[in-house]
């Protein structure tokens, strides 16, 4: 009635000439559009409290599941950057469970930043061997080495190191310094998408910013380090890639995905990694005590990893046409007549983008041999101190 009130007052005060152009069927609309905004206000209002109040619950849920159900992990004892970096990395694109022993032997031999900068690149590819995705630990060297011996304490100066992306530097930030910064990984997104209902893929542009606005709305900002880690465990352990436990699930009342039936549909990709098949031919030489090795330095797979002589072809080829190949001739001298044997044959490894079939030879010499000069040679019992790809050490491992 205030406005209705208002309202009548102003007609009354306008100018004549106004005064009489302004109707009370004017009057009447004004005031039942000024209500009807007014409700439309607090409708938005009881929403948005709604809605906190649902985000709230949320944080809630995940904070006491987390208590009862967090993997007993080393790096979470701990709030030193250093340590919470080399876990993420590991982490990136290896499995907990896998990474767990790696990491426990990196940080027993690189315990500090300036340990890791202090150490030759060759190293620290050997204690990373096996975990695959070699790049990350020549960025880790290099981003080491970088920080004079500190390791930086704000979100722009981590997000700053080399190999380095938003998610680890977020991930970093909120779990040593407790800064609030949501974390987005693929256990996050899986837990979002299906919670929420998106149908937005996931890696696309729009779903990049829409999850990670999502992320950041939901976060408990008083409790960042908390929530981070409970939501990805809660992705990791409960809401599952394949046969997540729905059934036990505190969130199942509130699911979208559960109430619709799209729990396996969620989360969308709409791409697919293309993979290109690539064919190998490995020579293993037996020249008494000593073999020969070679350092990948191009840019390509296993970069800065040693290696066994290796003659890479377009196609999978026989026996008869590998000992044909003139880049497998031209590795002797004149007058050597090495004894060549197929040790194991399409040996099939698979890497992200690439599937690898791989044939070993093994090549007997002389010990002194002048073949394979191009090659570094080194003895047999040594060849554990090189960093070699995961292929190259199973084929050592059983046949050598």
């Amino acid at each position: 009635m205030q406005i209705y009130s208002f309202l009548f007052k102003w007609k009354k005060n306008c100018q004549p000439n106004f005064k009489k152009k302004v109707s009370l069927q004017f009057v009447r609309t004004v005031y039942v559009c000024s209500n009807q905004l007014v409700a439309s206000f607090e409708e938005a209002k009881k929403n948005r409290m709604s809605q906190i109040e649902n985000e709230l619950e949320t944080s809630r849920l995940l904070r006491d599941w987390y208590r009862i159900h967090k993997r007993e992990l080393p790096w979470r004892e701990s709030s030193d950057p250093y340590l919470i970096w080399i876990s993420e990395i590991i982490l990136q694109q290896t499995r907990v469970v896998q990474g767990y022993d790696y990491f426990v032997r990196f940080i027993e031999r690189f315990p500090d930043v300036k340990t890791l900068a202090e150490a030759d690149e060759d190293e620290v590819m050997k204690f990373w061997q096996g975990l695959g995705y070699y790049s990350r630990a020549r960025n880790l060297h290099a981003a080491a080495r970088s920080m004079n011996g500190v390791f930086p304490k704000t979100y722009s100066g981590v997000l700053g190191l080399k190999g380095v992306g938003e998610y680890t530097a977020a991930a970093i930030c909120s779990f040593a310094y407790n800064m609030p910064y949501a974390v987005v990984d693929g256990n996050v997104y899986r837990v979002l998408s299906r919670y929420l209902g998106i149908e937005t893929a996931i890696d696309s542009t729009e779903g990049k910013k829409l999850f990670a606005s999502l992320a950041d709305e939901l976060l408990d900002k008083a409790q960042p380090a908390v929530y981070n880690q409970a939501i990805m465990d809660f992705g990791a352990i409960q809401c599952t890639p394949q046969a997540p436990a729905c059934l036990f699930c505190p969130l199942a009342d509130s699911c979208m995905a559960l109430a619709k039936g799209k729990v396996q549909q969620l989360p969308v990709k709409q791409h697919k990694t293309k993979t290109t098949n690539r064919y190998l031919n490995y020579i293993y030489v037996r020249a008494g005590a000593y073999t020969f090795i070679n350092k990948r330095t191009e840019n390509d797979i296993w970069k800065n990893l040693f290696e066994l002589p290796l003659i890479e072809t377009a196609e999978s080829i026989t026996e008869e046409a590998f000992l044909a190949l003139p880049e497998f001739t031209e590795l002797f001298v004149g007058g050597e007549v090495p004894m060549v044997r197929l040790v194991c044959r399409d040996v099939k490894h698979v890497l992200s983008h690439r599937v690898l079939y791989a044939n070993f030879y093994e090549v007997s010499l002389p010990e002194e041999t002048a073949s394979f000069s191009s090659y570094l040679k080194v003895r047999t019992d040594e060849l554990e101190q090189y960093a070699v790809p995961k292929l190259i050490h199973a084929f050592l491992e059983k046949y050598v």
